[in-house]
């Protein structure tokens, strides 16, 4: 037998990791981090049990990367549709709305994230939140910033806050009011991105 080409195997290791990290998203969005176990997402991945422990060295961790390249797909998809744009003020905005939108659309899987975020392991650098890094440091040169690593963390500040003020249990905050608090802050109109039906009557207050 012909051994394989180490890029192949290469491909194979990175098609069995993209597939634990999306049954991460889909489990813990449909019954919960507690309820979710490493065998159970190996299961959905069609993997096995050792290879979660392979490529992630906990539940929490796994699940930060899982998230991150959500929220990393997300935004390149937003940031990428159509019309094509180059207008940094533009691709701000759009950057803000999916944030927002992921915390919207992802009440259960994004409050599980911000919570782990804030416990002991903190935050994870993983290559998934590397490549969404990126991708905001990026938006923020385009928006014209003179300091893109200054403004990114900021930015990344700005919208782990709202996203925390969204599903914060028994006390949300709207997306629509967040949004033009983020809009103001950065001196957006209301139209650029994906605006929501209706626009807060008074937003500053």
């Amino acid at each position: 037998m012909v051994p394989r080409r180490a890029s192949v195997n290469e491909e194979l290791r990175r098609r069995s990791r993209e597939r634990l990290l999306q049954a991460t998203v889909e489990l813990v969005g449909e019954r919960g981090y507690e309820a979710t176990t490493l065998a159970d997402i190996a299961d959905r991945a069609g993997a096995a049990r050792g290879l979660v422990s392979y490529y992630f060295p906990g539940k929490r961790q796994l699940l930060q990367s899982a998230v991150h390249r959500l929220m990393h797909r997300e935004l390149s998809a937003g940031l990428g549709r159509a019309p094509a744009t180059e207008d940094g003020r533009e691709l701000l905005a759009r950057a803000i709305d999916v944030i927002l939108g992921l915390a919207r659309d992802h009440p259960r899987l994004m409050r599980t994230h911000m919570a782990g975020i804030l416990t002991a392991e903190g935050f994870i650098q993983c290559p998934e939140q590397q490549r969404l890094a990126f991708l905001l440091r990026d938006t923020v040169t385009r928006y014209g910033s003179a300091d893109p690593e200054t403004d990114y963390r900021l930015l990344r500040a700005l919208l782990m806050g709202a996203v925390v003020a969204v599903l914060v249990p028994g006390a949300p905050m709207p997306v629509e009011r967040l949004r033009a608090e983020l809009f103001q802050r950065y001196g957006l109109e209301w139209t650029l991105g994906v605006p929501p039906d209706a626009e807060p009557s008074s937003p500053g207050v």
